[in-house]
């Protein structure tokens, strides 16, 4: 991604470095195939086919039958996923990365089950709050760790790839639910079991994943920064198929050890008198890191344009579609749960695909493009959907036609979402930050995305009640002012170094000071000796055909 994840390149590491983007993943078959599984984001979208379920609703109706109190329902796992977020850096830490994943899996769990066993609206609050928690966590360990494993020539791919997971698992989860719909039938006579095997069904990925990470390596970062630098040679190592000796992992190795070191030192310098290690040395450190961002024009400004971006990411109105997707289509004329659930299944088909080539666009067209384009077409979508509802929302029996293509230009929303600002909007938020406030800025944007997540499940049912088709056109609104605020705010990031991030961002100089610093850690550690482009290279074929495992 632009401005990397070093401040300093090893050129020595990008003569041995291999391809990127997917093409690099392929080659790195180890990190690709952890990158995956610990991917596995489990079934996202499964409660809004749950919601317009017929058991369902006879057994919640006291939460379902009234707006402010479905709204609730949906967006409380958001607001647990909003606290999840913000304690998964000091868990992360504290735990490792991998340690930190199973916890959450293990929260997740507990929540999911309290759900499937609900005989009350109360069970079901509690256990989405709970499972939020989970979501929140693993929305934040599951990328740090594959970022830290990964090369740096396919960390920017590994976004993407995340992205692509959770629109599988809401494509799989919506069809899950138009299956089991169909249990015991679907109007008086279906089973409970029509909803609870879908909430339960979420157990499986989680439990998989929980089970399976424990058999993973853990973050070569996380063991540097604990003082384990032996294992993390190793799992470097391992991964890449390649001898500790050799120089692209000795490379990778000395990269992360600057790279700590940096960080280290860059706490020293600001805060001097916060070094002894103690607990609430520690919390002050985090807290004072957290204001720093406040305190630079520079920063705030990012700030504002990872928190904005995150703000209009979610009020385009994704989440108001992916939560009560059968309940829009049956106001647009789809009569009956079946058909509404089939519609909606047809939103995660094509969101789905439509990510997949977002990966190999963003990087060739640029990220202001790609984000502009599809904010503009999502708005058309929803002053069409608005008009065509505004005119036949009392008629739609004698004007089938009209609300086909009102679903239609759903689907259109959910392609350009899809292509642009589901993967594109994480990317940006994630490439802006100078290397020594990278984790507190995205964990902040983070924080946004979840924050407003909330507020959209919670105000939406009211909106589609009170207001109808002004419901479309208040999205319609966000979305066009969200492009606007990217054309004419945020910079083109593709391809910047990091001094040149800077540059645009109003801070010269500050990059420029970092990289003397880092420098000078490189030819401390020596990995400055690494840049002679006159050292033989080994041959990479051969290197991947030893017993790694032995050598270790």
């Amino acid at each position: 991604m632009g401005g990397g994840a070093n401040i300093v390149a090893s050129n020595r590491r990008r003569t041995l470095a291999g391809p990127s983007g997917w093409s690099g993943l392929l080659a790195n078959g180890r990190i690709f195939a952890i990158a995956v599984f610990a991917s596995l984001g489990g079934l996202q979208g499964v409660f809004s086919g749950v919601l317009g379920m017929y058991s369902f609703k006879q057994r919640m109706a006291s939460a379902v039958d009234k707006s402010g109190t479905k709204g609730w329902l949906v967006s409380i796992l958001e607001l647990g996923a909003w606290l999840g977020v913000l304690f998964t850096g000091y868990l992360a830490d504290k735990l490792s990365r991998k340690y930190t994943i199973v916890f959450a899996v293990i929260i997740f769990c507990i929540g999911v089950v309290v759900q499937t066993c609900a005989f009350a609206p109360s069970s079901i609050f509690g256990g989405r709050f709970v499972t939020g928690l989970g979501v929140g966590s693993l929305s934040m360990a599951v990328p740090l760790y594959n970022a830290e494993l990964a090369p740096p020539e396919v960390r920017g791919s590994l976004v993407a790839l995340q992205q692509l997971a959770i629109t599988f698992g809401i494509m799989v989860s919506f069809w899950i639910d138009y299956g089991t719909n169909y249990i015991g039938g679907t109007g008086g006579s279906q089973s409970e079991a029509a909803w609870r095997v879908p909430l339960a069904l979420q157990l499986v990925p989680a439990i998989i994943l929980g089970i399976g990470i424990l058999f993973m390596p853990f973050s070569p970062r996380w063991l540097v920064n604990n003082g384990r630098d032996d294992e993390a040679l190793q799992v470097l190592s391992r991964a890449r198929r390649l001898p500790p000796d050799s120089d692209l992992v000795q490379i990778e190795f000395l990269e992360i050890k600057a790279q700590y070191i940096f960080e280290k030192e860059m706490s020293a310098i600001k805060f001097p008198n916060l070094q002894d290690g103690s607990r609430w040395s520690n919390f002050k450190l985090g807290f004072y890191d957290y204001m720093s961002l406040l305190r630079s024009r520079s920063l705030l400004y990012r700030v504002a344009v990872g928190s904005l971006t995150m703000f209009f990411q979610q009020w385009t109105g994704v989440n108001a579609i992916l939560y009560y997707a059968p309940s829009i289509f049956q106001d647009l004329g789809l009569t009956g749960s079946t058909n509404s659930l089939l519609a909606t299944g047809v939103v995660g088909i094509v969101m789905f695909l439509a990510t997949i080539p977002a990966v190999i666009w963003v990087d060739k067209v640029g990220r202001k493009p790609v984000l502009i384009s599809g904010a503009f077409i999502m708005a058309a979508c929803h002053m069409i959907v608005a008009i065509l509802t505004g005119l036949y929302h009392d008629s739609w029996d004698s004007h089938v036609a009209a609300g086909w293509v009102a679903c239609v230009f759903v689907w259109i929303f959910a392609i350009a979402f899809g292509y642009s600002w589901g993967p594109c909007a994480w990317i940006l938020v994630a490439e802006i930050w100078p290397l020594s406030v990278r984790g507190k800025g995205v964990s902040i944007a983070a924080s946004s995305n979840w924050m407003n997540n909330f507020i959209v499940g919670q105000v939406t049912p009211s909106m589609l009640d009170h207001i109808g088709f002004g419901t479309f056109v208040f999205f319609g609104a966000f979305s066009l002012l969200g492009g606007l605020f990217i054309w004419f705010f945020v910079p083109e990031t593709k391809g910047l170094t990091l001094e040149e991030m800077d540059e645009i961002f109003g801070s010269e100089g500050m990059a420029a000071g970092e990289q003397e610093r880092f420098l000078a850690i490189e030819k401390r550690i020596g990995l400055d000796a690494y840049n002679d482009p006159d050292r033989a290279s080994p041959d990479h074929s051969d290197m991947r055909k030893q017993d790694v495992t032995e050598k270790v």
